[in-house]
């Protein structure tokens, strides 16, 4: 888009493109998504930037009405494989606060001079200033929804110290913690005690079609580490999580929820969450993992235009639209899954996985990491697999290469290329991935995984 076609967007306060871009006004001093419902700030008053933390970085400050960091993240780094795809979803993972800029690079094959030049050069910001706007929207989640001390949330939201964390909350929201604390939506008069879990509006752009998701997380669904219960429409998914601080417990509704109707437009909607984690640091980090799984910053009006100039995909289109392509909470565990099955999956989490401290209902068990695995299984493809894992050979991670991890896959003994196409969907959340045998044209691309899952959720495509 040029500026111009991003001030029309801003005009016609148009949601599709929350989260594509950002617009700052320089009279105001604030920053906005797209769908904004304030008066339209005149044109030479607008400065356009890619990222929430490039218009941070340029002094402006979070918009109370429309709450920019709140947006669906951007679909491009669903679909880009490159240095900076990879660099964001590293970032959004939670890497920058727990390995520094080093780490970051070192996953990147990059110096870290490398990364922050690539990143600067077309999001605005270096890795820093991303990691920072993603601190201050974690904090304001912790603020605003739960008991949490000042000073736990600080460091829960990943900030080196408190002042740093004072500091930042006032130049992103301009106001102090307490003073946002205040500011917050409030339920019987009070924020969220620890034990009620940490509540979550995990928001989409477009329509969601939330019962083929569930439906399929329902199928899935192993014993111990997941469960789906309700009825359809009303169900609610569950289940563990392993993370890089503690472990968590994640609840997701079915029900896709759209914002009050008001002026302009703004399609899109959320799904309302509750996570129950050992420790708060992990949040950020979680909620990531679940957009994921759940497939929330796709765009599914690139995807169904595209898709619906197919005439054999047109008729799924217009029944499903706005239909995700999940991914993967847990690379690695997908990965397992993806070749064992469900019943053997179970099977190895009641012979190896990793007993909670406290058990929640029918949730028991981590599920078993590789490396518990690759010296626990006989020889055969799920140890090449698990040991592959373990030691790096395979990466499934936010920050893989596609490619690379691919052909690692698919060196594996016994590991068959369709099994290899599969995780490459799911654990590496690549958009555009056809198995082998598949008719999928390159009309379809960038979106032959959506298109394939059409066909499977029309019974058009065996299950896989």
């Amino acid at each position: 888009m040029d500026e111009s076609s991003r001030y029309e967007a801003v005009r016609s306060r148009d949601g599709r493109f929350d989260g594509a871009f950002f617009f700052g006004v320089v009279t105001t001093g604030i920053y906005c998504r797209p769908s904004c419902p304030a008066v339209t700030p005149k044109r030479d008053n607008v400065r356009f930037y890619a990222t929430a933390a490039a218009a941070q970085g340029a002094g402006f400050r979070a918009c109370r009405r429309c709450r920019p960091d709140a947006v669906p993240g951007s679909a491009e780094w669903n679909v880009r494989a490159d240095a900076v795809g990879r660099a964001v979803r590293l970032i959004g993972d939670g890497v920058i606060d727990r390995e520094g800029v080093a780490g970051l690079a070192a996953r990147l094959g990059y110096s870290a001079r490398q990364v922050q030049r690539q990143l600067t050069a077309e999001l605005g910001a270096g890795p820093v200033a991303l990691a920072r706007a993603q601190r201050a929207h974690t904090a304001r989640v912790l603020l605003q929804t739960t008991r949490l001390p000042v000073t736990q949330v600080a460091f829960a939201a990943g900030f080196a110290s408190v002042r740093q964390f004072n500091d930042t909350v006032r130049a992103v929201y301009a106001a102090t913690p307490s003073e946002l604390r205040a500011t917050a939506p409030r339920t019987g008069g009070r924020t969220a005690a620890a034990a009620a879990g940490i509540p979550l509006r995990l928001a989409h752009r477009g329509p969601y079609q939330a019962g083929p998701v569930f439906d399929l997380l329902r199928r899935e669904a192993v014993p111990g580490v997941e469960e789906v219960t309700g009825p359809p429409g009303a169900r609610c998914y569950r289940r563990t999580l392993r993370l890089p601080h503690g472990t968590g417990i994640a609840e997701v509704r079915e029900h896709s929820r759209a914002p009050r109707p008001r002026r302009g437009t703004r399609p899109g909607g959320r799904l309302d969450a509750r996570l129950h984690l050992t420790d708060p640091r992990d949040l950020t980090t979680a909620v990531q993992r679940l957009r994921r799984l759940f497939d929330l910053d796709a765009d599914p009006y690139a995807v169904d235009e595209r898709l619906a100039a197919d005439p054999r995909l047109a008729p799924l289109v217009a029944a499903r639209p706005g239909l995700r392509s999940p991914g993967a909470a847990d690379p690695d565990e997908t990965a397992v899954r993806l070749l064992v099955g469900p019943a053997v999956a179970a099977d190895l989490v009641r012979r190896h996985g990793k007993p909670l401290d406290a058990p929640a209902g029918a949730l028991t068990h981590l599920f078993p990491e590789p490396a518990v695995l690759a010296g626990a299984v006989a020889d055969g493809p799920l140890r090449a697999l698990a040991t592959a894992l373990a030691d790096g050979a395979v990466r499934l991670d936010a920050g893989a290469d596609r490619d690379e991890a691919h052909r690692a896959l698919l060196a594996l003994p016994g590991l068959d290329a369709a099994t290899a196409a599969a995780i490459r969907t799911r654990a590496l959340g690549d958009p555009d991935t056809a198995p082998p045998g598949a008719h999928a044209p390159d009309t379809w691309r960038p979106w032959r995984s959506y298109a394939l899952h059409h066909l499977r959720t029309a019974g058009e495509l065996e299950e896989r």
